[in-house]
């Protein structure tokens, strides 16, 4: 019972943290193209880009909404903030002053604190993957 709630938990953040990024960036779409754009690594793509980000975010966060979608939810939920881990270190790396492109409350985070805060959501979605395959070995190991 305690990792079922445990796993609703790491869903529930998942969908209320992709669901706030992607909605905060739709709403000013033109400013996240505008950021994305002064990216070194992402200025070609910028429109595609500011985009498909929050659709992604949006699909995700559909996908572990619905159970029968939720395992495909947090290996999406693990890629997508591996990429977004992977981008924000080459950043840190390569690249100066680039601002940063996320909405909302998010928006006040240096890169640093991104990192470590990705870091922290790539860790929870491998703990819900986890979670998610005991539970459904639990279940197949039940007697009927």
């Amino acid at each position: 019972m305690k990792k079922k709630l445990a796993l609703e938990i790491i869903c529930a953040l998942f969908i209320l943290l992709f669901a706030y990024a992607a909605i905060m960036k739709l709403l000013d779409v033109q400013k996240f193209t505008v950021q994305i754009g002064k990216s070194p690594l992402l200025e070609s793509y910028a429109n595609l880009v500011a985009w498909a980000i929050p659709s992604i975010e949006l699909i995700i966060a559909g996908m572990l909404v619905w159970g029968r979608f939720r395992l495909t939810g947090l290996y999406a939920s693990f890629t997508l903030m591996s990429m977004f881990t992977i981008y924000i270190i080459a950043i840190l790396q390569f690249s100066e002053k680039i601002p940063c492109s996320c909405g909302g409350i998010l928006e006040d985070m240096g890169w640093t604190e991104h990192l470590f805060f990705n870091i922290g959501f790539v860790l929870l979605s491998v703990v819900g993957i986890v979670i998610y395959y005991s539970e459904e070995e639990k279940d197949t190991l039940a007697p009927a």
